[in-house]
């Protein structure tokens, strides 16, 4: 049997953490917890979690500062929970690095659901890297004065200043890569980073691409990345070549 998946349970409810770690453990996965984010950073010291729930009502640091502390350094896939079914804070969460949310009170069934789904997306999203790279024996590309590291799933700027992506991010601007000049849809980008439950017309691509123009510096006004194209989809207009 290999080796179990980690997940890492960030809540301040005592409760919740002891039914999330019985339910994860009984469907074969290894579960760490943390009340706060001193103890987030404390179990993070020593382990490297496959994927982290995290709640944004906490005390000290709230989810939101945590999400933002854990995406300078780290790709790990993120499910925030809230309790305030506002869209915004949904909003908040994937801008700043979530790669998905759930609204609380939830079933701890529908959170497995969505674990598993994201899991074996970033399964499948590094194969695919890695079959890629296998294929064309490049490593790097680039494209308006940055530099992406497929290995790495990092971006580098002109000065070679290093900025980790999230898996969504990562899967985002590969799929723009690899689109051969032809626009991409929004169903295409709602499979790629959601799965087949998810609607094309939901907010969260709105916020993906959003975050990704912005972290690229690009003016959805006046793009020289991406371009959207009316009826069609998005478009990548930057030209790319590749490197060992």
């Amino acid at each position: 049997m290999g080796k179990l998946k980690q997940i890492l349970v960030v809540d301040d409810d005592q409760d919740i953490r002891e039914l999330l770690a019985q339910y994860f453990t009984k469907n074969s996965f290894d579960v760490i917890t943390a009340e706060d984010g001193i103890e987030m950073d404390s179990q993070l010291s020593v382990h490297q979690p496959d994927l982290i729930i995290l709640d944004i009502m906490l005390p000290g640091d709230d989810g939101f500062t945590l999400c933002q502390r854990i995406r300078q350094t780290s790709n790990v896939p993120i499910i925030m929970l809230t309790a305030n079914s506002d869209e915004m804070d949904r909003v908040l969460g994937l801008e700043i690095g979530a790669d998905d949310y759930i609204a609380k009170p939830f079933s701890p069934r529908e959170l497995l659901a969505r674990i598993k789904a994201l899991l074996r997306r970033t399964q499948f999203a590094n194969q695919d890297s890695v079959a890629e790279e296998a294929n064309t024996k490049r490593r790097y590309y680039c494209f308006a004065n940055w530099k992406l590291d497929t290995q790495q799933q990092v971006l580098l700027d002109k000065n070679k200043k290093v900025f980790p992506l999230t898996g969504a991010d990562f899967q985002l601007l590969m799929l723009f890569i690899n689109s051969d000049d032809k626009p991409i849809s929004r169903d295409q980008i709602c499979q790629s980073l959601h799965g087949r439950d998810a609607f094309a017309n939901e907010r969260g691509i709105d916020v993906h691409l959003s975050r990704l123009r912005n972290y690229l510096g690009d003016d959805a006004k006046s793009p020289n990345i991406i371009k959207t194209v009316r009826g069609k989809g998005y478009l990548f207009i930057a030209p790319t070549k590749s490197e060992d």
